[in-house]
């Protein structure tokens, strides 16, 4: 009997409606069986994990969730049967329920088991069978979870150490910026890309006029092809110059809208070193942009 293909993706309106209601990122997403107190019986629902909550559908194409589940103060997440074959079910335990889960196959039980731990403990759990590409999702997860805790709650309360923490970390942690954030130029970027193919190819750099931003990125076609996208910042939200202007409320949103508007072709570049090497995103995926950078279409250069 042949494996069941991977659920897609909802289409990008009801992506777009739903990150606009929910007001979180998008983290994982598939079909879930949730069976909660005043249940008898699993409810099927598709589910995403957007921070640290389980919003819940009725179906894939449906933009309105109609139940929710805060994890935020999970105590624990325990395997119910870890020896089934056919499917995974956990147990959530909360301070106020305890919600079962059970999954389709073991395969994407053992990525939700992951994504789970991975927010609500903000580390990436030792003990999964996942496939390096899926290791390397949760580490970037970590970083945008810990990145979006930052935002919401501030820094945390550490008295600064001239000798120790020079200004520029101090600066990052007050503003936490998107992990493919580079204080670079058009130029220099360019040569990130060109040098670098395998970090990634999408860069998030400061514009022209230091007011705005920039997004450069490098596409492999034919031959590879570099373009650059200006993100004018008004008010709180940020808008991405294309044929059809794209507003958002956050440069992490500017990132995503790239790589989930190209299927995961667009890959934040993402530079480090030593033991932060396993955090790179790498996943390939078929797809080209549909975008319109300023190069192509005449606007100011960015």
């Amino acid at each position: 009997m042949m494996a069941k293909k991977p659920p897609k993706a909802a289409p990008r309106r009801i992506f777009q409606e739903r990150m606009r209601i929910t007001s979180l990122p998008l983290y994982f997403e598939g079909y879930l069986l949730v069976k909660r107190a005043e249940h008898q019986e699993f409810k099927h629902y598709w589910t995403e994990l957007r921070g640290t909550t389980l919003f819940f559908y009725i179906d894939k194409k449906n933009p309105t969730y109609i139940d929710k589940l805060d994890l935020t103060d999970l105590t624990r997440l325990t395997d119910q049967n870890p020896t089934e074959k056919c499917c995974a079910r956990f147990l959530l335990v909360l301070p106020k329920e305890e919600v079962e889960l059970k999954t389709e196959n073991t395969e994407s039980g053992e990525e939700w088991r992951g994504f789970l731990l991975t927010v609500t403990e903000l580390s990436v759990p030792q003990h999964v069978s996942l496939l390096p590409g899926q290791m390397i999702r949760l580490h970037e997860v970590l970083e945008r979870e810990k990145k979006r805790r930052i935002e919401i709650e501030g820094p945390p309360d550490i008295p600064l150490r001239k000798d120790k923490q020079p200004i520029g970390e101090y600066v990052d942690i007050l503003n936490p910026m998107p992990a493919c954030f580079y204080s670079v130029s058009r130029k220099e970027a360019t040569e990130m890309l060109e040098k670098n193919p395998s970090l990634g190819n999408m860069i998030l750099r400061p514009g022209s006029d230091s007011r705005n931003y920039s997004i450069t990125i490098r596409q492999e076609t034919d031959t590879p092809r570099i373009k650059h996208y200006r993100v004018v910042s008004i008010g709180a939200n940020y808008t991405i110059e294309l044929e059809k202007p794209v507003t958002l409320p956050n440069l992490f949103s500017v990132i995503d809208y790239f790589v989930k508007e190209t299927r995961g072709n667009l890959r934040p570049f993402i530079y480090s070193t030593d033991e932060n090497l396993g955090r790179f995103t790498n996943q390939n995926f078929p797809m080209e942009a549909r975008a319109t950078s300023c190069e192509t279409s005449g606007q100011k250069c960015c």
